[in-house]
């Protein structure tokens, strides 16, 4: 069993930068994957980023590349996503996620076991 919980989310100007955290527990953090997805209101959950597990792969979707950093501290359990800068459209309910089975860049919800609660990101124009 895995348990995450997100933190960080928040209203950030567009053009502003916001940081989301994922604490993780209950596995051996580096053992295992870890992306995050997002979604908005009347849409499907989709893939935001993605890292292997001990951070040296990175994967991003087209949406957000350029834009948006994901990171991994095994050593606090945490994986964080920099949103820099963050726009309008990304305003969305911001989810981490833990995949056990692949080495990393899952992209889809499938593919990933355990899920945090979510944390929402607003962007104001």
């Amino acid at each position: 069993q895995v348990q995450l919980v997100e933190s960080g989310g928040g209203l950030v100007q567009a053009g502003g930068s916001l940081r989301l955290s994922c604490v993780a527990s209950g596995r051996t953090f580096s053992s295992y994957a870890m992306g995050w997805f997002r979604q908005a209101p009347g849409k499907e959950r989709e893939f935001v980023t993605a890292i292997s597990r001990r951070g040296g792969s990175t994967y991003y979707a087209d949406s957000v590349k350029g834009r948006f950093t994901i990171s991994r501290d095994n050593a606090k359990d945490t994986v964080y996503l920099q949103m820099n800068p963050p726009k309008p459209e990304d305003t969305a309910v911001y989810y981490c996620a833990a995949d056990l089975v692949t080495y990393a860049g899952a992209r889809n919800t499938h593919e990933y076991a355990y899920w945090g609660q979510g944390t929402q990101v607003t962007v104001s124009s």
